[in-house]
């Protein structure tokens, strides 16, 4: 049932509700995977939901002048003034809650190049996920 975290972490990373950590947790616990491959997986799912919003933002700037657009004009260029500022080192935080979608969007809007893109998206998700399951681990190692 790998296709369970991978589609949690996939969704987690997009603007659908996901719950990956609390699925990693549960795999992690159940012990019927290596951890390094639930780790892997859960890596992999989140990092491509980042790629799609990467690819969402490199569009989004054809429909800004439409009615139906979702975001003012006012908070797409305020919002894209703080990447400018803080630069693509920010892509480290795309696993935060809240703001991890929107600079992995906005890396697109500004035209980051993929590779930096991947490789920095990469290095903080899958930095996370290993925090969360060695926690997981050695919270079950005290009580089993």
């Amino acid at each position: 049932m790998l296709i369970t975290l991978f589609l949690s972490a996939f969704t987690s990373a997009t603007i659908l509700p996901g719950t990956s950590e609390a699925a990693l947790a549960a795999f992690v616990a159940s012990g019927d995977y290596a951890v390094w491959l639930l780790v892997a997986v859960a890596t992999l799912g989140n990092v491509l939901g980042s790629c799609v919003n990467w690819g969402l933002g490199l569009y989004i700037d054809h429909f800004r002048d439409r009615r139906w657009f979702p975001v003012s004009p006012a908070a797409l260029d305020r919002a894209s003034r703080w990447f400018s500022r803080y630069g693509m080192w920010s892509l480290l935080l795309a696993w935060l809650p809240i703001i991890g979608d929107p600079l992995t969007l906005f890396a697109g809007v500004m035209r980051i190049r993929f590779l930096p893109f991947i490789i920095l998206v990469t290095l903080g998700k899958a930095a996370r996920y290993v925090m969360i399951a060695g926690g997981t681990g050695w919270i079950a190692s005290l009580w089993g």
